[in-house]
């Protein structure tokens, strides 16, 4: 079983998600993965429903899924399924963001793919980063990058207003920046960290 306080890294919640837990998280105690799933199923039907955009339909199923998902997050991840929550956070937001780019904006889907793979290198650096360091990224750095819940909001916000494109263009570029960077001097952190005490075990064979 996957240690709880990882799982909750591994969400990487929002402010958003973070605020519903906080407020509704000690009134509606169920299982974080019942929860999550709750709110991923009318999403996924009016997602999967459509040709086109319902405005409304799809407002109501993102703010549905938002206020769930983020009530789970405060809830223990524990049990034999709750290391399916952040698989799970992972292939709605993913499959949200592509989904909804084709709906809206199909020439913007390569533009989608970018942020994707942009999103997919910060998960991934989570995940190393708690197995290798014992720490995750700074809170900072989720923050700046929305969450799960900020991205799928903003995401609607932009098919439905329009540019989308360009609103997923510069979050790729911006957010590939500070996730390259800020990830890139936390392992020449570790690394120099380590470096001495493995000087010191050869120093000490050599003699």
């Amino acid at each position: 079983m996957a240690d709880t306080s990882a799982l909750l890294a591994y969400r990487d919640d929002g402010p958003l998600a973070t605020v519903a837990g906080r407020i509704l998280g000690s009134t509606l105690r169920l299982p974080a993965v019942l929860l999550t799933v709750t709110g991923a199923v009318p999403l996924v039907v009016v997602l999967a429903a459509n040709d086109g955009i319902n405005e409304l339909a799809l407002g109501l199923a993102t703010g549905w899924f938002v206020l769930l998902a983020g009530i789970a997050s405060a809830q223990p991840h524990t049990g034999s399924l709750g290391w399916l929550v952040p698989p799970m956070l992972r292939a709605v937001e993913y499959g949200y963001l592509l989904r909804i780019t084709v709906l809206s904006e199909p020439n913007a889907v390569p533009v989608c793919f970018a942020l994707l793979a942009v999103l997919a290198y910060h998960h991934y650096d989570i995940v190393y980063r708690l197995r290798h360091q014992q720490i995750s990224p700074p809170m900072w750095v989720g923050a700046l990058g929305g969450g799960w819940d900020g991205r799928l909001l903003a995401a609607y916000v932009f098919a439905v207003a329009g540019g989308l494109r360009e609103a997923m263009a510069t979050a790729a570029v911006v957010l590939a920046a500070v996730y390259l960077v800020e990830s890139t001097v936390g392992w020449l952190r570790f690394s120099q960290a380590q470096r001495p005490a493995l000087y010191e075990d050869e120093q000490d064979e050599d003699e």
